[in-house]
C-alpha cells in the first residue's frame, strides 16, 4: 500500500458537474470495498405538501439512489426506527445491519450500520454514547443537548480473509467541546482495535475544525477524500439543504481511513432527481436529503498489527 504520503500526492481525477446520469460509483468486487456514510434527514412531523423535506416525497429518491449505488458497506445517520427499516428493505434481504436507537431506552435516532451479509459477518459489535460514560446509554457529556452515538462493528471479510473494524456516529451539532472530545473517544476505538478500521458520519465541522483534527492530525486516521487516488466527483458541500450543491463550501460529512486502508476512489454523490428518474450530478432537481452521501472505493491491503512489524 502507498504511503499516506504518496497517496496524499496522487493526482485526483475530477469529473465534471455534467456526467450522465446513473450511480456515482455503482457495485465493486471484491478486494474492493464499496463504503458509503448518508444522513438521510430525520422525518420531521408536520412538513407541509410539497416541501423539498418531506419524507413521503424523499423516500422514493432514497430508495432510487441506494439501489443505484448498492454500497458494500453503508453507515446512516439521523435514522428514525421506520426509516432505518425502509433502508433495509430499499436494500433488500442480503443486507444485514447493527445500531439502536440513541435514547436510553433504544428509541430515537439512529447511526444504523448496513453490511452486505454475503460478504461480511459481525465478529463482535457495540453501541457507545460520546460521553464521559459511554457505556450508559442515552448518556449526555461536553456540552451537548441530546446524546450522540457511535456503532462499531468488526466485520470479517469472507471475500479476502481480512478483518476491518467500522465506525458510524453523528456528532453534535453546537458544541465544539463535544465534537472534539468526541473525535478522541473515536479515536481510541481505533486506536484499541487490532484491524484496520473506517470511521464514517456526519460530524457537524469542517476539515479546518479542531474536530478534523484531533482525528487526522493528533490520531490515527487519514480523510479519504484528501488521500483517494481518484475523485470521481466536484468536491461538493456535503450539506446542501434541498439545494442546488455548490463547491467548497460545508463538507462536514467524512469517511476517515486508518493505515492499512487503500482508497482507491472517492465520491460526493450529488445525485438530483426529476421526480424519482436521477439527473445528472449537480443539477437541480430534488434531493434524497439535506445531506449528499459520501462515498469511498477500499481496499483493505495490510493488517495494522503487520504495519506496526515492519
Amino acid at each position: 500500500m502507498a504511503s499516506h504520503d504518496d497517496r496524499t500526492d496522487a493526482p485526483a481525477t475530477r469529473h465534471a458537474a455534467s456526467r450522465s446520469a446513473g450511480p456515482i460509483v455503482g457495485p465493486t468486487d471484491a478486494p474492493a470495498v464499496h463504503i458509503m456514510s448518508f444522513n438521510i434527514r430525520r422525518r420531521m412531523p408536520h412538513v407541509r405538501a410539497g416541501h423539498p423535506d418531506s419524507w413521503k416525497l424523499r423516500r422514493p429518491l432514497l430508495r432510487a439512489l441506494l439501489r443505484a449505488e448498492r454500497p458494500s458497506i453503508l453507515g446512516v445517520q439521523e435514522a428514525l426506527a421506520d426509516q432505518s427499516a425502509f433502508v433495509a428493505d430499499s436494500l433488500g434481504p442480503r443486507f444485514a445491519s447493527v445500531g439502536r436507537g440513541r435514547n436510553r431506552d433504544g428509541s430515537g435516532e439512529r447511526c444504523t450500520l448496513f453490511f452486505d451479509r454475503e460478504r461480511f459477518t459481525v465478529v463482535d459489535w457495540e453501541q457507545i454514547a460520546l460521553s464521559d460514560t459511554p457505556d450508559v446509554p442515552g448518556s449526555r457529556s461536553w456540552g451537548n443537548m441530546i446524546p450522540r452515538i457511535a456503532v462499531r462493528a468488526d466485520l470479517l471479510d469472507a471475500a479476502t480473509g481480512r478483518h476491518l473494524r467500522v465506525i458510524n456516529t453523528h456528532f453534535d451539532h453546537i458544541s465544539v467541546k463535544s465534537r472534539v472530545r468526541s473525535s478522541r473517544l473515536v479515536s481510541d476505538l481505533v486506536s484499541r482495535g487490532d484491524h484496520p478500521a473506517v470511521v464514517m458520519g456526519d460530524f457537524n465541522a469542517r476539515p479546518d475544525s479542531r474536530a478534523y483534527r484531533a482525528f487526522v492530525d493528533d490520531g490515527p486516521l487519514h480523510d479519504s477524500w484528501m488521500t483517494a487516488h481518484t475523485r470521481v466527483t466536484p468536491e461538493w458541500a456535503t450539506f446542501s439543504n434541498y439545494k442546488r450543491p455548490r463547491e467548497g463550501a460545508k463538507r462536514i460529512d467524512w469517511i476517515l481511513v486508518s493505515d492499512g486502508v487503500d482508497v482507491q476512489s472517492a465520491a460526493i454523490n450529488a445525485t438530483r432527481f426529476d421526480g424519482t428518474a436521477p439527473q445528472s450530478a449537480g443539477a437541480p432537481g430534488a434531493a434524497a436529503s439535506d445531506h449528499e452521501p459520501v462515498q469511498a472505493v477500499v481496499r483493505v491491503d495490510t493488517p495494522r498489527t503487520d504495519i506496526a512489524a515492519t
